[in-house]
């Protein structure tokens, strides 16, 4: 199986995640654990002054949760 769409991320980290595509004029502040959580997880970093998704955490946002999927078949 792919190591990508191995994660089990909690709605808390899925939302965060989803919020790190918005262009910086959009920008709201992030929960720092979850971020510190998702950096670990190396699927976003601080790029200058404000948290980015990696190409790994894009991917992984591109693919989507396996928990949605149960719902959307």
């Amino acid at each position: 199986m792919n190591a990508e769409i191995d994660y089990d991320l909690t709605p808390d980290q899925w939302e965060t995640l989803k919020a790190l595509r918005l262009p910086a004029s959009e920008y709201r502040s992030f929960n720092r654990s979850i971020l510190e959580q998702l950096i670990g997880l190396q699927l976003a970093t601080i790029g200058g002054d404000r948290p980015a998704l990696t190409p790994k955490g894009r991917s992984v946002l591109l693919r989507g949760s396996p928990r949605l999927w149960d719902v959307a078949a």
